[in-house]
């Protein structure tokens, strides 16, 4: 039985890992060859090892495992937290069991957030599904893997991963170990330029994001006074301003209430503006959720690729814009929901807070009470 319910698993992992392929297609061309790879070991998996498997599920006993004793399991602890390289523990689904002391200095994450999320949240978009297949091959014993990966918050510079398996005691399921070498961010395990720059400043960052924060909604208010009332466009523009000018790298206004319409776009360039605006919002999941719901949305490195629809050539446009974390808010007024705003911040750019967060639903409130205010 626990073998079929482990077969189960794998067969479960492996539809998951291919619709991420299909997804994948519209990488760049230099992406392509890597996703083709992922692509080949998959075929091979099929072949290899899930049809044998399937044909002698009636055979075979549960795996044997071995136990270390106290003092051996804190001195196997120690040198992991300890080591120089930064190390990750992941699971089959790259979900984080552990990281050490020098992989959350590299990745700039703490240990107690990257806990139970997938590695790949961390990564580019384009190399995601390639570390998938590649850490589902390790887990299932198909060998030691190595492959060159991207930081999200620094996709300029690679990294070049190495990944094995190991047994813990107590763990039902082998787990995959990580190791993670910087290619160009100086000697091995060396965190990212701006995490040094950061260690050698006085931490004022939460001081700097109040005074911020309140200049951003001073601002905001000043411009929300002076617009003209029931203007809903010219309102909504004038706060869109602002928010791409202070506070998002993109700001995409939809407004209506039976369908969204797109009335605003700004982003970093007017060819990218272009190509967002020529979307259906009702091809935006993550908009017509927002509408539906009445709801704000707060994502940190969005896992679903396809959360804000596709270009018209097919890319995901939080994979082109390069989007490392999102806002979305509703403008709403006595429970109606007459549009929404949508935030991005892109590449390096630190990610929006809880506090910048509440600043934004803060906001929209106002936005909204300004577009449907009598002239």
């Amino acid at each position: 039985m626990a073998q079929t319910d482990e077969f189960g698993e794998e067969l479960v992992d492996f539809v998951r890992r291919v619709a991420e392929l299909k997804a994948a297609r519209s990488v760049s061309e230099g992406d392509l060859p890597t996703v083709l790879d992922a692509a080949i070991f998959e075929l091979d998996h099929v072949a290899g090892q899930l049809w044998p498997w399937y044909e002698r599920l009636s055979s075979g006993g549960p795996p044997r495992t071995s136990s270390a004793d106290r003092q051996e399991h804190h001195l196997l602890r120690a040198v992991f937290q300890r080591f120089p390289l930064p190390v990750a523990l992941v699971d089959r689904e790259t979900v984080v069991r552990r990281l050490n002391f020098a992989a959350t200095s590299f990745t700039g994450v703490r240990a107690g957030y990257a806990t139970g999320r997938p590695l790949t949240g961390f990564l580019a978009h384009a190399d995601r599904a390639a570390f998938r297949t590649q850490a589902a091959a390790v887990a299932r014993g198909d060998g030691d893997r190595s492959l060159t990966v991207h930081l999200q918050q620094h996709p300029s510079t690679p990294v070049h991963t190495t990944l094995t398996t190991v047994r813990p005691s107590g763990e039902p399921h082998t787990t995959v170990l990580v190791v993670l070498q910087p290619g160009a961010l100086g000697a091995p395990g060396a965190p990212p330029p701006a995490a040094r720059a950061a260690a050698r400043v006085p931490d004022l960052t939460e001081t700097t994001l109040h005074a911020a924060l309140a200049d951003l909604q001073d601002e905001m208010t000043t411009a929300l006074l002076t617009a003209p009332r029931g203007d809903q466009e010219a309102v909504v523009r004038r706060a869109a301003g602002i928010l791409h000018t202070h506070f998002a790298d993109w700001v995409v206004a939809d407004t209506g209430t039976a369908r969204l319409s797109r009335t605003t776009v700004l982003a970093p360039s007017r060819k990218e503006a272009a190509t967002v605006a020529a979307q259906d919002p009702a091809g935006c999941p993550l908009v017509t959720e927002t509408a539906r719901t009445g709801s704000p949305s707060l994502q940190i490195r969005p896992e679903n690729p396809d959360a804000f629809g596709r270009t018209e050539e097919g890319t995901p446009v939080l994979v082109q814009a390069n989007v490392t974390s999102l806002l979305c808010v509703p403008l709403k007024t006595d429970n109606e929901v007459r549009g929404t705003l949508a935030l991005f911040r892109c590449g390096a750019r630190r990610a929006f807070s809880m506090a910048e967060a509440k600043a934004m639903d803060t906001m929209s409130r106002h936005i909204s009470l300004t577009m449907t205010a009598m002239p």
